[in-house]
């Protein structure tokens, strides 16, 4: 894994959050979560309205930022260890996933918010002092008004998983929005990922990016290639390009590379060298975000690989971890990948243990450590360790809140529809 998400004051820390469910196990939510659970707004809700909770949760972060010509950037974070350390911070990846979130579901008031965070988007793109078509890892967030002009810059990294994303999102808010600016403002990203990612040494495929100092990214992610494959995909089928399908290809030919058929799995990625290939730790989202963003049943065994090898279990919640460095807790997010990702895969039994994942989350939702019904937690508690140097806590995320809302709702954010 690779360093994608920058340390709040007293600490190192990751923008995920981690759940997965023993494959031919029983999902369960175990006595002390039902009892915790009992006193919460959202105890005992059903799948409708417990996505609906999603929504007014995310609806709270993204208006809470709102003010002036655009909507502003929500926090990432609130409640728990990130409130009390006053980590305020929006992530890239967490902004471009509740635009994707908004499209999917699509009602009025949901557009109106996508518009407004897709448009903040293309502001910071337009206003970054690279003036190259990039994104940067994460910025302060808060209102972005015309008289305070863009918010400051928190990580200034700018990785290849970061473009991609935000470039999906964009994909998503023309699809669903029309106009031309935001297909404009996802080509100048895809060209900048194109100018400074692509990796020809070792394995063909697409580097890490840019860092806030130093030289470029040589090694290569897997997570990354996914993304940028489904990205440039994408794109191509918005403008026609075939060269778009064709770079597109390299970044799939990078996955095939990294599969290993033995195990069932994909490793991590590579070293410097572009060749060497990285085996530790493995990560869940390789192995749930492959198969939504290729559908290719070569490769379906790895949904299998991380029910089994990243099973966790924690506070009365079971499901899976970040990755196999520390399987002490549950990955909330993790849950709702591996939740979306057997929802397609739809072979014998998926659709059982997607409901039981599902169920977990909701029960996450009302009663993990600082729940407030709403939205769900990073992680079942504080500690998680992703083994790449980063630390999850219990405290309420929209990026886990957003893949919850997509995975019950049977939305795939890798394709935009």
């Amino acid at each position: 894994m690779e360093p994608r998400y920058g340390d709040p004051p007293g600490g190192a820390f990751s923008r995920r959050a981690f759940v997965a469910l023993m494959a031919g196990g029983t999902a369960t939510v175990l006595g002390g979560c039902s009892s915790g659970a009992s006193g919460r707004p959202g105890a005992g809700v059903g799948e409708e309205e417990a996505v609906g909770r999603a929504y007014v949760f995310l609806d709270r972060r993204v208006d809470e930022a709102a003010g002036g010509t655009r909507q502003g950037l929500p926090r990432s974070y609130t409640g728990g260890w990130m409130e009390d350390h006053d980590f305020t911070v929006a992530f890239t990846y967490d902004v471009a996933l509740t635009v994707i979130a908004y499209c999917a579901r699509g009602t009025d008031a949901d557009l109106r918010r996508a518009r407004a965070l897709a448009g903040t988007l293309l502001a910071l793109q337009d206003g970054d002092a690279a003036g190259d078509g990039r994104i940067r890892q994460s910025y302060a967030s808060g209102k972005v008004t015309a008289a305070d002009g863009l918010p400051a810059v928190a990580a200034a990294d700018a990785f290849t998983g970061a473009q991609a994303w935000t470039g999906l999102a964009l994909l998503h808010a023309h699809r669903a929005l029309g106009g031309t600016e935001y297909r404009d403002g996802a080509l100048r990203l895809a060209r900048w990922i194109q100018d400074h990612a692509e990796g020809a040494r070792g394995i063909p495929g697409y580097t890490g990016g840019v860092p806030a100092s130093g030289p470029a990214l040589t090694w290569k992610s897997t997570e990354h290639n996914i993304d940028v494959a489904a990205f440039f995909r994408g794109l191509a089928d918005v403008t026609g390009d075939q060269a778009w399908s064709d770079r597109a290809a390299v970044a799939t030919g990078f996955l095939d590379a990294l599969w290993d058929g033995d195990a069932g799995a994909f490793w991590t990625g590579t070293g410097t060298d572009g060749t060497t290939v990285n085996r530790s730790p493995v990560p869940e989202d390789p192995q749930s975000w492959s198969y939504l963003a290729t559908r290719d049943a070569r490769h379906a065994r790895s949904l299998d690989w991380a029910l089994d090898h990243l099973a966790a279990e924690d506070g009365g919640f079971s499901g899976v971890s970040v990755s196999d460095a520390d399987t002490s807790k549950v990955w909330f997010e993790g849950t709702a990948h591996m939740a979306a990702a057997l929802g397609r895969r739809n072979g014998d039994g998926d659709r059982d243990r997607a409901g039981r994942l599902l169920a977990t989350l909701r029960a996450a939702q009302a009663g993990a450590p600082n729940a407030d019904g709403y939205g769900i937690v990073a992680a079942s508690s504080d500690g998680l360790r992703t083994g790449d140097g980063d630390t999850l806590y219990a405290s309420l995320h929209t990026g886990t809140t957003a893949w919850f809302a997509l995975a019950a709702q049977g939305a795939d954010p890798f394709l935009p529809e």
